[in-house]
């Protein structure tokens, strides 16, 4: 499973500096908007002492780390979603990602231009997501109308499906037609199958000291129901902390294989079980599953390998019902 989250903000707030930082790569950065035009897309190794220590264990020749794929995306401005600035093309590419980090500006420097003239944080975070509420609206009056079209063609009506889906995007309407954000429609097929914007977990990356960030924009965000993190990008390396609460939104965690070869680590859903995870190392280890063997990492290294995990009654024979938790170490047996 692949970590991918889109950084967006409007131009020159930070964001060609956050992605330089996150993957030491020098990108385009110029103090004018639309510098970046394409995405730039950085794969980021998330930071994690287990896969150092585990390896150490089994002196494994490799050591593959979770990864991150950022993307930077040009700075969105009013309009975008009808095509302003470099408008749709940008918006097109946060679909394809699980999480936005939103990037505001909340430092004053005069010798870097503001596209709206002066810095004002609160007016800026309703700018992007007017922005995402816009192109969601329109995803959604495209989608219903081609629902009308479906039923007026369609002599036996709508499918059972069709019609949850279509009530459920009744509802999205309405409630961005109010001005609130996705959220709580997550989980609907029909939001997922869309890719909807507004319905995607954000982290804001505030960036400058935290004397610049006034309360009304934290209350702001918190109101909203998401997370942020204060960073100056000019002095501050932010990427542990964004990893961490990318994968706190998105209710992620790592398991770990390790041996002689490698030491990895594996990223899941929490909740998810044995035969799922086993998958995500290979899929034919899904469906031919027949148990594994598991020990939590400290566990192991205490112990001081397997047959001695094993010995102390530490290592566990799971079923197709195991739930893998955060820092399990699995060996998985498959016909």
């Amino acid at each position: 499973m692949k970590l991918e989250v889109g950084i967006v903000g409007l131009p020159n707030v930070g964001k060609s500096t956050l992605f330089k930082i996150i993957t030491s790569q020098e990108v385009h950065i110029a103090n004018y908007p639309f510098a970046t035009i394409d995405p730039n897309v950085g794969v980021v190794p998330v930071p994690d002492e287990r896969v150092d220590k585990l390896a150490d264990l089994t002196h494994s020749k490799k050591k593959i780390p979770a990864v991150v794929e950022f993307y930077d995306i040009a700075g969105l401005v009013k309009g975008a979603y009808k095509g302003e600035g470099l408008g749709n093309q940008f918006l097109s590419h946060i679909r394809n990602v699980q999480a936005i980090t939103h990037i505001v500006r909340c430092f004053e420097n005069g010798d870097i231009v503001h596209v709206e003239g002066n810095v004002n944080p609160v007016r800026d975070i309703d700018t992007i997501e007017a922005e995402l509420i816009f192109k969601d609206l329109d995803t959604i009056e495209k989608r219903l109308r081609k629902f009308e079209t479906e039923t007026r063609s369609a002599n036996s009506g709508q499918t059972g499906e069709a019609k949850i889906d279509l009530e459920v995007l009744k509802k999205a309407k309405e409630m961005l037609g109010k001005g609130e954000l996705l959220t709580s429609l997550k989980n609907e097929k029909i939001i997922g199958e869309l890719q909807l914007l507004t319905a995607k977990p954000q982290i804001f990356l505030l960036n400058g000291k935290p004397e610049d960030v006034q309360e009304d924009v934290k209350e702001k965000i918190r109101k909203m129901g998401f997370e942020y993190l204060i960073a100056d990008l000019s002095e501050t390396d932010a990427v542990p902390n964004l990893i961490k609460a990318a994968y706190s939104i998105l209710n992620l965690i790592s398991f770990f294989t390790t041996g002689e070869d490698e030491t990895r680590a594996w990223t899941i859903e929490k909740g998810t079980k044995a035969p799922q995870s086993a998958g995500v190392i290979h899929t034919d280890f899904e469906h031919r599953f027949i148990r594994a063997e598991v020990v939590n990492w400290q566990k192991l290294i205490a112990a001081g390998g397997w047959t001695q995990a094993k010995q102390r009654g530490w290592l566990k024979l799971e079923g197709k019902d195991y739930i893998v938790q955060d820092g399990d170490v699995i060996e998985v047996r498959h016909g």
